[in-house]
């Protein structure tokens, strides 16, 4: 009589695609990492081979799912745009790993995290990494020399190696320019410059009909002489 044993099932590894944590803190935060990540967006909007995410957890190794972040915003140059990803896993992303990183913090942030993020994005391959301080306008950067992050001495001015975006605090705010020039807007400034744009539009229908309207009344004017002169047995001139 054969006996037959059953071999327990393998554990699967499980890779969530949420901790259940807010994305942000504040208002303010939440913000920036909105106004940040969809200006990221909007830079690489005609390249499809580029994919920017906002609070995604970040799986570097596969089988072990403890090791993982979720940066504020990542951006993953050589990676496609399309493709609904609840997280992303690096080996499922022909092993590249997101070059360029941004955080942006809050009053609430522990030192030890922050040490925690950095050790991690080092070790990962990180090449640009940018923290970003809403509340006291303070920006740090960092840039891949070798194998470590370097910190980068005057953020003022700093062009991105990479994405080619500029930072500017002399305003006494961060204000994040485009490769074009073009600065990142809110939402709010979007939708401002939206609702400016339908008013301009609206504006020069509205002229176009006037003066459309004015042709037509001239030229009821023109027939009705025309019909006049007729009348009286001379031909208008042509």
């Amino acid at each position: 009589m054969s006996v037959t044993t059953l071999s327990p099932p393998r554990p699967r590894n499980i890779y969530p695609d949420s901790d259940g944590e807010p994305m942000a803190e504040n208002p303010l935060q939440f913000q920036w990492i909105v106004t940040t990540k969809e200006g990221l967006e909007y830079v690489y909007r005609n390249q499809p081979d580029v994919y920017v995410a906002g609070d995604m957890f970040w799986y570097p190794v596969e089988g072990q799912p403890k090791i993982c972040q979720a940066p504020d915003i990542f951006v993953a140059l050589g990676r496609p745009k399309a493709g609904y990803r609840g997280s992303y896993k690096q080996w499922e992303e022909g092993g590249i790993a997101p070059q360029v990183v941004f955080e942006i913090l809050s009053p609430g942030n522990r030192p030890e995290k922050l040490i925690e993020k950095f050790q991690f994005y080092e070790k990962y391959g990180v090449q640009e990494y940018y923290l970003y301080d809403p509340h006291e306008v303070v920006l740090t950067g960092f840039l891949r020399i070798a194998d470590q992050l370097t910190a980068i001495p005057a953020m003022d001015g700093w062009v991105s190696p990479l994405l080619g975006v500029r930072f500017d605090l002399s305003g006494g705010e961060l204000t994040i320019y485009g490769p074009d020039g073009e600065r990142f807007l809110t939402y709010q400034e979007i939708a401002d410059e939206r609702d400016r744009a339908v008013q301009e539009r609206d504006r020069l229908a509205q002229e176009r009909d006037r003066l459309a309207q004015e042709r037509d009344q001239e030229r009821q004017r023109a027939e009705r002489l025309a019909a006049q002169l007729r009348a009286l047995g001379l031909e208008p001139p042509p």
